[in-house]
């Protein structure tokens, strides 16, 4: 089996990410005003987008191929793209997705910026929802 490689992704090869979520049916779309980063085993397995907020980044559109999770891949990826950063790291997640970014290094106690405090007061309107930061 091939090695997986970490990498950001150039901007003339965004859509591939963006193909990467359609193929499996997700609701994620890579941004343009983020950093795209992606876990390749000669395909993408894996991808998240890091888009400049505040003094930081947030973290959004990590996604593993099914086939390939429990493996580490989601961990390895992070760490490899917030390695470049400086500031604090936001996402927000599922609520039980807490205990897998816990083991990340992410914690609840986190300030986040007004102007994604107020997104995730609204993605709370539709679905469980927690901030988290690193």
């Amino acid at each position: 089996m091939t090695a997986i490689a970490y990498s950001s992704l150039d901007a003339p090869l965004w859509p591939l990410l963006n193909k990467f979520y359609r193929s499996h049916q997700s609701s994620m779309k890579a941004s343009k005003e983020a950093q795209l980063w992606v876990a390749r085993q000669e395909q993408i397995v894996a991808g998240l987008c890091l888009r400049p907020m505040a003094n930081g980044y947030w973290l959004t559109g990590l996604f593993v191929d099914p086939a390939v999770r429990g493996q580490g891949i989601a961990t390895t990826l992070v760490n490899a793209a917030i390695s470049q950063c400086e500031g604090t790291v936001w996402l927000f997640c599922d609520p039980e997705l807490q205990g897998l970014y816990e083991k990340m290094g992410f914690s609840l106690e986190v300030d986040l910026p007004h102007a994604l405090y107020e997104r995730l007061v609204r993605y709370q309107r539709n679905k469980a929802m927690i901030a988290m930061g690193r």
